[in-house]
């Protein structure tokens, strides 16, 4: 649906819609403004404006989200749920009270923003504003006493394990907990920091530091919700109630898009890496290839920036429970500037200092390159294997819009690779998508082309429910030899279209972790003033919103799913919890009809029971595997723990494992995500090129490599 074609509904909706409101409890209003004063004159009001925008969220969302849900009843209770966590996403403020009173009112959030009514919101935040002044104090009062660190007892720091308290005395303690726990965590970090020039400190003056630390950091946090603005409130409301679709749908506030424009128009200038949320920290998502971070090496996702310091040298900002828009600021700078960023690597590692020379990300860090490995397996002799590392789909777009003939791409570049490839009689292509976040969605499709004669790569589900088959139009192949693809649970979007096309084809084997990030939905930006209200002055913010689902030649989503190797490794970045389905209401899996489409001989089962059994024979007799899996086992155990000990001595004891456990993850994931070399000469990498021998072996055995 076009933009002309929503702009009467929406207008009319908000023309006509009554003024039926929810009445909340008789002194909510009373409560808010009381709890304001005296360190806030005014609390935050809805503006009219406010009020016209979420109108027109309730009219946009069922109208153009892929699922065609209705704002109903269901993304009511999840709006709640994910509101209330926004706030408290530990359930350390909030009493159990409080939450039982908030959903009686669990089913008629989509009521209420149908009716731009934003009074639970506001009558929501007045409540947590309370209780962090509350907390804030024991906090304080906490700080001034002392804390026994050899008394056996335990955190819960799952929140899913946990449960809101239910009552002042409860809260106490779980902030008593709390501050123990943060002070067990600070206080041996500042021993462990050999770096420092600072003259050496007594252990007095280290708890003294600690609990300075932990006063100014839990002041700033009081401080930070007491200067929401309506736009704050506004967005965190409206994403509650987008997000209740599928994490992607999001209200952006004009503040927010405003930083979302700027940005874009730095081309990325900044660390490079895409960051999100999570229980109050700043958490790594993706590291962009060809970015700074990149190039440092050392940045992983999900770990934890806890500090950031500007230039080579002085002091570090504190940017827990800081927003995160706040520490993009921070970390977003000139380039060739340097950013020090403080980072427990798997969000429970020792803390780490990480210094970054600020860049711009440029195609040629990003582009594909190949080498030609010339690879001997005992008792079968050389093959010789072209290896391909792809970091993302990429297109000069500004290029290919001024109608360049050279204008770079992933196509052009992996094209020429191959026919020099071909050029030096290759037996079979190895291309690398394990750190491919995606890209370019034609490229996905172009670059399948160099594989298939022609025929459907992609189909795309609208939010009418309409499904656009998109094709490889181009008769013939570059490169019609066997081919291994190389996937990880990072290879994502435009990664997933295309190792599943080749799998559905069956022009080759797919060969990584167990199944790819699982991301198979498009979204929009519809900028609210420029596009709705016709207005290119004022900033209304943006809705960002999931319009299109992906689905491959065979009928089924990458949503969720993923695309399934046919030959699976062992690895850590399969435990990472970053997929798809890490996410909270992501959509779910599902089908549309098969695009007809031809079959390639080049997947033979045969071949494919015998390759695994091969290689699953390799991995259990070689030693570095073994100790991988041994530490994927840790790891395993260390994520899924429910509870930490607050005893001194347990305490170091399991900060002591953590240290090697990380030190042997950092180097796996380097392994996995290092951008320096072409092709890595690890022992993951050695039996990837091992499958490919046998592969290669193996069709030819059979003379199977001629599409049918």
């Amino acid at each position: 649906m076009s933009f002309r074609q929503i702009l009467p509904v929406a207008l009319l909706a908000v023309g006509c819609i009554g003024s039926t409101l929810i009445q909340l409890p008789a002194t909510a209003q009373e409560r808010t403004v009381e709890r304001a004063a005296p360190e806030q004159a005014a609390p935050p009001q809805p503006s009219p404006q406010d009020k016209v925008i979420a109108k027109l969220i309730a009219q946009l969302m069922p109208s153009n989200h892929v699922s065609g849900k209705d704002l109903n009843d269901e993304i009511s209770r999840r709006a709640l749920d994910l509101f209330l966590e926004s706030f408290d996403p530990m359930k350390l403020y909030f009493l159990q009270s409080d939450v039982d009173e908030f959903n009686r009112y669990s089913e008629v959030v989509d009521d209420q923003v149908r009716l731009g009514d934003l009074s639970l919101a506001y009558y929501i935040y007045g409540r947590f504003t309370q209780r962090v002044d509350e907390r804030v104090a024991v906090v304080m009062e906490l700080l001034d006493g002392d804390f026994d660190f050899t008394r056996d007892e335990q955190i819960i720091i799952d929140r899913d394990a946990t449960h809101f308290a239910r009552d002042a005395d409860e809260a106490r303690d779980r902030w008593r907990r709390q501050i123990k726990l943060a002070l067990l965590d600070l206080r041996n970090e500042k021993t462990d920091d050999s770096e420092s020039d600072e003259p050496e400190m007594s252990k007095d003056e280290i708890m003294a530091d600690a609990k300075d630390q932990l006063r100014r950091r839990y002041a700033r946090y009081a401080r930070r919700w007491k200067q929401t603005s309506s736009d704050d409130l506004l967005e965190l409301f409206l994403s509650s109630v987008t997000n209740g679709y599928d994490p992607h749908s999001t209200y952006m506030s004009p503040a927010t898009l405003e930083d979302f424009a700027i940005s874009m128009r730095l081309n990325l200038d900044g660390i490079g890496a895409s960051l999100g949320e999570k229980d109050g920290t700043t958490v790594v998502r993706q590291v962009i290839p060809g970015g700074a971070a990149d190039s440092h090496g050392k940045l992983k996702p999900d770990d934890v920036i806890v500090a950031v310091g500007q230039d080579a040298e002085g002091p570090m900002v504190d940017i827990v429970e800081m927003p995160l828009k706040e520490v993009v600021k921070l970390i977003r700078g000139r380039a060739g500037s340097v950013v020090r960023l403080a980072v427990r690597p798997g969000g429970t590692g020792n803390e780490e200092i990480f210094k970054i020379v600020r860049a711009r990300i440029e195609l040629e860090d990003s582009a594909a390159r190949g080498e030609v490995i010339d690879h001997e397996m005992p008792g079968q002799g050389k093959v010789k294997l072209g290896y391909i590392n792809l970091p993302s789909f990429y297109m000069d777009m500004e290029a290919a819009r001024r109608n360049e003939t050279d204008y770079r791409s992933s196509t052009r570049d992996v094209e020429r690779i191959l026919r020099d490839f071909k050029s030096q009689n290759v037996g079979g292509v190895v291309l690398d998508l394990t750190r491919n976040g995606g890209g370019s969605l034609t490229e996905a499709i172009s670059l399948t082309g160099l594989f298939i004669d022609r025929g459907p790569v992609v189909q795309v589900k609208n939010s009418d429910g309409s499904v656009q088959q998109y094709s490889d139009d181009q008769s013939g192949t570059v490169w019609d030899g066997p081919l291994v693809v190389v996937t990880s649970k990072l290879s994502a979007s435009a990664s997933e279209i295309f190792a599943g096309a080749i799998k559905d084809y069956h022009r080759g084997i797919v060969v990584g972790d167990p199944a790819t990030h699982g991301k198979g939905t498009v979204q929009t930006l519809m900028d609210i003033g420029q596009s709705l209200f016709r207005n290119n002055n004022a900033n209304y913010g943006a809705l960002k919103v999931t319009l299109q689902q992906f689905y491959l030649p065979d009928g089924e989503s990458t949503q969720l799913k993923g695309v399934e190797a046919d030959l699976v490794l062992p690895s850590m970045t399969s435990k990472l919890p970053v997929a798809e389905g890490d996410l909270e209401y992501a959509l779910e899996f599902d089908k549309v009809p098969l695009a007809k489409h031809s079959l390639y001989a080049m997947t033979p089962d045969s071949l494919l029971n015998s390759l695994r059994i091969n290689s699953a024979n390799r991995v259990q007799q070689d030693k570095e595997f073994s100790e991988l899996m041994r530490r994927i086992e840790l790891y395993v155990r260390e994520k899924d723990q429910k509870s930490i000990s607050l005893n001194e001595e347990e305490f170091l004891r399991r900060r002591a494992e953590r240290k090697a456990q990380t030190e042997a993850e950092e180097e796996e994931l380097d392994e996995v995500l290092n951008n320096d070399e072409i092709f890595r000469d690890t022992y993951y990498n050695k039996e990837v090129m091992n499958v490919a021998h046998e592969y290669v072996t193996g069709l030819r055995s059979q003379n199977l490599a001629v599409a049918k």
